[in-house]
């Protein structure tokens, strides 16, 4: 981590509201962060805390600390960003609730979770959405299509400053293969908090478990849950495949991860700095989903170096399950309206 942000990530994990009010956006304090020690003489007058749940690999992570550099440098040393991985802010949900009070000026949130606040936002999170990453990436981010549902959660201090590739989603757990979701009768699935997602786990054969991904490994480990439903990066990184060694790849599933932050720390940026920063956003989206690309592979066999299996399994049998999910979600006039634009610009590609 760049810049002594080890010793500042400790001081967060013992008093985390404290550590993060310290330096609000727009306090224009300099030196908030590192003002001790040898970071005090290039510390940036205003530091954007950013809350993940991943480690320090994650192509989220390194996309933002390295937005973060530019931001700095065509800024003069106004904004940086700092990113807190593993869950040190606390789980998605809790961090959401700092972004909205304030406390903290940004989150990484999967896409599911925004449907607790705005209904619509099912319409990216359903199965079988996007043809490919590429895809899914220029219709989240294309303002034709998602200007008004990004800005809609505004009277509830979230904006979504956009959308990152989260990869695609499989089914795993520690007990045998899936190929059929008769094989996830009885199991009990870790989920994303959201309706949907329940939903989704029952009509795969399962029983969705909502919670934080910093319990998953431990949840398997005792039992408590059989398994999860993730990427092949996050699969690795966060050592499942030792305690859940069977990676069926369902595909079921490729949503987004956002980038929220609280409206009125945008609007409290300059047009010149805003401008900068919705660029160095832009960058930071594109180069994200170049490191997708190229660590797929190398999670995938570090997982295999760790004892996981992988398994192709009947995938129309799984798209049929899901088909009512689809249609049961697409039920105003809004997100059938954004998923008839998300489906023709897949025809058009």
């Amino acid at each position: 981590m760049r810049r002594g942000k080890a010793a500042a990530l400790a001081a967060v994990a013992g008093a985390a509201l404290l550590a993060v009010s310290a330096c609000s956006a727009g306090t224009g304090v300099p030196g908030a962060v590192g003002e001790d020690g040898g970071g005090a003489a290039t510390a940036a007058d205003t530091v954007f805390r950013v809350a993940f749940n991943q480690p320090e690999n994650h192509p989220q992570f390194i996309a933002l600390e390295a937005m973060g550099e530019r931001l700095r440098e065509r800024t003069g040393g106004a904004y940086d960003i700092e990113v807190y991985p593993n869950e040190t802010l606390g789980a998605q949900r809790e961090t959401i609730e700092l972004v909205q009070s304030g406390t903290l000026e940004m989150a990484y949130v999967g896409g599911p979770l925004l449907e607790n606040f705005n209904p619509d936002f099912v319409v990216f999170n359903l199965p079988f959405t996007f043809d490919s990453q590429d895809h899914q990436r220029q219709v989240t981010n294309d303002p034709a299509i998602v200007s008004e549902l990004y800005s809609s959660l505004d009277d509830q201090n979230i904006r979504v400053l956009g959308a990152f590739h989260g990869g695609v989603r499989s089914v795993y757990n520690a007990d045998r293969p899936i190929t059929t979701p008769a094989d996830l009768a009885g199991m009990k699935i870790r989920v994303i908090e959201s309706d949907t997602n329940i939903e989704m786990m029952r009509l795969m054969g399962g029983s969705g478990t909502p919670m934080g991904q910093g319990e998953v490994y431990t949840a398997i480990q005792s039992g408590v849950i059989e398994g999860g439903e993730n990427n092949e990066l996050i699969y690795a990184n966060l050592k499942h495949a030792e305690v859940a060694p069977y990676y069926s790849y369902t595909r079921h599933l490729m949503f987004p991860d956002y980038l929220i932050i609280n409206p009125a720390v945008l609007e409290g940026l300059s047009p010149e700095h805003r401008a900068i920063f919705e660029e160095e956003l832009g960058v930071a989206i594109e180069e994200e989903a170049e490191l997708w690309k190229r660590e797929v592979a190398v999670a995938t066999q570090a997982a295999k170096d760790a004892g996981a299996q992988f398994n192709e399994v009947d995938a129309a049998a799984f798209a049929e399950a899901l088909r009512p999910l689809i249609d049961s979600k697409l039920t105003t006039d809004v997100t059938r309206e954004i998923h008839a634009q998300v489906r023709a610009a897949a025809a058009a590609g």
